[in-house]
């Protein structure tokens, strides 16, 4: 099957690509070097691609996914996110073409004190949640055969994300002698990481199935931002620098983030496909990975 990728530089979109090599004849896009150039808010470009390339299915993970960029030039969020999207999603009705795009536990509002199942309504508080939501309506609005595959808190021994940046900081610390100077993370936003190789296995899955709908994917069990932390120097043997816990208005951010955004894969335990690892066991393969790749 030929399987159009966009954002394949990214954390995830990288990882999808190389599962679907397997299998499959895969076309990866990006704005970055290193693949076909495809600018998703560029409309005239996404029906040249689909012309060209004639895909039987599209795994949609361009994104533009900088939170605090997002609040802070909503043009482009809406842009990216929204406009990108309704563009593909245009191009996949007019090629009867599904098309499985990856949206964001920030959909919802995070005011739940028990996890968020697909068929409870969104209500995001920040522009990234609601440019990821129009994103979502786009696709359910103009393609019959579609995936929403909502997910948080990726991490990958690649790329930009929370567990590098907190392993980059502590290293920095010890580099510069000032390992006693801890780090403060955030203690009261609750939510789940999710390891972007299990999300590209997931998502390459989907591929061929024929039960289309929304899906919540996430690694299994909750954590806050500083359990995490805490959690990711423990298993990199890192203990000479701590972690402290502060409150969210203590965070300098222009971004309001909901506080709880456990997301439940509601639709995969009633189809008895809920096997997902825990968040644990997949920072500890982060770790080993990260490990390795600095050898």
């Amino acid at each position: 099957m030929r399987v159009l990728v966009t954002g394949a530089r990214g954390m995830v979109g990288r990882l999808v690509c190389s599962a679907l090599s397997r299998q499959h004849t895969v076309l990866g896009t990006d704005v970055a070097e290193g693949c076909e150039h495809l600018d998703i808010s560029d409309t005239n470009r996404v029906f040249e691609v689909f012309e060209e390339f004639k895909p039987e299915t599209v795994i949609h993970c361009a994104a533009m996914t900088d939170v605090d960029g997002c609040e802070r030039d909503p043009d482009r969020a809406y842009l990216v996110n929204a406009i990108g999207t309704w563009n593909l999603a245009c191009a996949c009705a007019s090629a009867e073409c599904p098309i499985i795009y990856v949206s964001t536990d920030y959909v919802f509002d995070g005011e739940k004190t028990s996890p968020y199942t697909e068929f409870d309504n969104p209500n995001p508080i920040n522009v990234y949640g609601a440019s990821k939501l129009a994103g979502e309506e786009a696709v359910k609005d103009l393609c019959a055969k579609h995936f929403i595959v909502r997910t948080s808190w990726i991490v990958a021994p690649h790329g930009k994300n929370f567990a590098l940046t907190i392993l980059n900081l502590a290293q920095k610390r010890i580099a510069e002698g000032a390992a006693d100077k801890p780090l403060t993370v955030v203690a009261d936003q609750i939510g789940s990481p999710t390891h972007a190789r299990d999300l590209a296995e997931f998502l390459s899955s989907l591929v061929g199935s024929k039960l289309y709908g929304t899906y919540h994917f996430t690694n299994s069990g909750s954590c806050s931002w500083f359990e995490f932390a805490s959690t990711v120097l423990e298993y990199a043997g890192i203990k000479q620098v701590k972690v402290v816990p502060i409150k969210s208005e203590e965070w300098p951010t222009p971004t309001r983030r909901p506080k709880y955004s456990v997301l439940r894969h509601y639709r995969l335990e009633l189809l008895g496909r809920d096997n997902v690892r825990n968040w644990k066991e997949a920072v500890r393969e982060l770790i080993s990975e990260w490990t390795t790749a600095r050898q």
